[in-house]
């Protein structure tokens, strides 16, 4: 038996993940959670062998709830699932102890073998995003200048390129409105970058939204 906790804010996506996983395989047993709160009192109450996370929740998101997985439970396997396409987050979820990076639009039909797979100790990345792995470790591909940043620098990035005015950040990252201006500050220079404005066309640019 494979336990699996699916972490989503959506009840309609837990339920449709834990629908696939039924049909597909029996083997697997699925919990659910809302928040990172409850993910971490539920793998701190149970064992489970897979968690799929939700990079999009509500509050801590989920390179935040990642990084407190990994220091509260390093052996716990994580399936990061995203709505996000690979070359916005999955290097950086990798990078940072995610076992496997799976987008929303791939679930139905991958979500399985990647929990299979995950749960045996390996690592579950689509052709693309190996390649691209492949290319980094090698030094053959050039790294944007975002890959430079932070993690917290980079979500302040990527939220900027949505639209979002520095409250609505603060709110998001649970940071004061001063301290997402001196992140703000400290990627226009690392980007080499003037206003807000050019942060927004170079996340278009990139492909970063």
């Amino acid at each position: 038996m494979i336990r699996v906790l699916i972490a989503d804010d959506h009840a309609i996506v837990r339920k449709g993940l834990r629908l696939i996983a039924k049909e597909q395989a029996s083997e697997i047993e699925v919990d659910e959670a809302e928040n990172g709160q409850e993910v971490m009192e539920k793998i701190r109450q149970a064992r489970y062998d897979v968690l799929v996370l939700d990079i999009s929740m509500p509050g801590r998101n989920g390179l935040d709830i990642l990084r407190e997985v990994r220091h509260a439970l390093p052996s716990l396997p994580v399936l990061i699932l995203s709505m996000h396409p690979e070359e916005q987050y999955a290097i950086r979820m990798l990078k940072s102890g995610a076992s496997g990076y799976l987008t929303k639009d791939c679930a139905p039909d991958q979500l399985v073998p990647a929990i299979q797979k995950i749960a045996r100790g390996g690592k579950y990345v689509s052709d693309i995003l190996a390649e691209q792995l492949l290319f980094n470790l090698t030094g053959e591909a050039n790294r944007p200048p975002h890959e430079l940043l932070s993690d917290r620098e980079y979500s302040v990035l990527v939220l900027i390129g949505q639209g979002k005015t520095p409250t609505e950040i603060a709110e998001q990252l649970i940071l004061s409105v001063k301290t997402v201006s001196t992140y703000r500050t400290r990627v226009l220079e690392k980007l080499n970058l003037q206003s807000t404005a050019e942060l927004i066309r170079y996340v278009i640019e990139n492909n970063l939204v």
